[in-house]
């Protein structure tokens, strides 16, 4: 069994590696077809990866739907009856104390959730990231190696999170004054309507550009030795090119996650149906979910080599699986010259 493993190993290393300069013509289409290939290839690590990280973060979000809707319906149905209630009161008293303390839950369980989906979603992209950079690289691995290097790629991942999170607040304050600014002064007339609607398509393009930069730049933080800003400005250099590309794939994953939400919301938050449907509905989105999230953490990561391999910049598969391993408990990051130690002309 180990001998036929290492025999597919060694196949798929001699493939990707004829195939590494070819990867740049990947189109929308191909970077489809090798993210479902790669899954579908290294099912197992992946199997164990969804299992260990990308099924607490399925749950979690959905769950996160759930209980936000009866917390929230609990406050209008409080602040309802507050309306209605005579000002100095014992009962507006009571009631005023209870609108408190749920609004307080409410913030409270929405950081928690944030928190946790924060720390599950870069868990699992280091996890995916280095998964596929050692199967690039033909090196031998396991659940466990998977699980020991991704709390250290993780750290810098965090780093390239808060540098992200500081550009996308500072965009949208800039975009929303922008906004607020034309209806200011010019108002809802048929002019004022256009400038406002052209002006929003702009922040909505300059959003998608601002996400993929970080997706991509999650992946440079993994594999190379920049992270944070830095990895940014790398990533904004290398999705030059293939921006079209990655925008399409990008937007249709959206559209998968706002789908799944929407039917989770129709079919088990808001839903007049017997709980068993909704248990039905609910494991479905909950399946469809945790697929639509692997299947974009492996995305992204063909979507890096894809420009890689655009750029001209051949990767030294020896130098990567080198950088992969753990080195007296500590992961060693590629450096930039060992994926950059040529440029290689088609």
């Amino acid at each position: 069994m180990n001998q036929r493993q290492n025999r597919s190993n060694w196949l798929i290393f001699l493939v990707m590696d004829r195939e590494q300069e070819e990867l740049q013509f990947l189109g929308f289409f191909g970077i489809l077809k090798e993210s479902i290939k790669i899954i579908f290839s290294w099912r197992k690590i992946f199997s164990q990866v969804t299992l260990a990280l990308i099924f607490p973060l399925s749950f979690i979000f959905l769950a996160h739907i759930q209980i936000s809707q009866l917390l929230f319906t609990n406050i209008l149905r409080d602040q309802d009856a507050l309306n209605y209630t005579r000002v100095g009161s014992s009962r507006y008293t009571k009631l005023s104390d209870i609108l408190s303390s749920e609004w307080s839950a409410f913030w409270l369980f929405k950081a928690a959730y944030f928190t946790f989906l924060l720390i599950l979603s870069l868990l699992s992209t280091s996890a995916v990231v280095y998964t596929i950079a050692c199967i690039y690289t033909a090196k031998e691995i396991s659940f466990k190696k998977v699980m020991s290097v991704v709390p250290k790629v993780w750290k810098r991942l965090v780093v390239t999170f808060l540098w992200s999170f500081v550009i996308v607040m500072v965009y949208n304050v800039l975009a929303a004054v922008l906004l607020l600014s034309s209806v200011a002064f010019l108002g809802l007339s048929n002019v004022g309507v256009a400038i406002f609607v052209v002006l929003f398509i702009l922040y909505l393009s300059g959003f998608v550009y601002i996400t993929l930069v970080w997706h991509l730049a999650s992946v440079v933080s993994v594999l190379e030795d920049v992270y944070g800003i830095k990895a940014m400005i790398k990533s904004k250099a290398l999705i030059k090119g293939k921006m079209g590309v990655a925008a399409a794939i990008f937007l249709l994953l959206v559209l998968c996650f706002v789908g799944i939400q929407l039917l989770f919301e129709v079919g088990v938050v808001f839903a007049p149906v017997s709980t068993e449907i909704k248990i039905v509905i609910g494991f479905l989105c909950f399946l469809l979910l945790f697929k639509v999230i692997l299947f974009g953490l492996v995305a992204q990561t063909v979507i890096y080599f894809v420009c890689k391999s655009y750029h001209h910049e051949n990767i030294d598969k020896s130098s990567l699986a080198d950088h992969l391993e753990v080195y007296l408990g500590e992961y060693v990051p590629l450096k930039a010259k060992d994926v950059q130690l040529e440029q290689f002309h088609v």
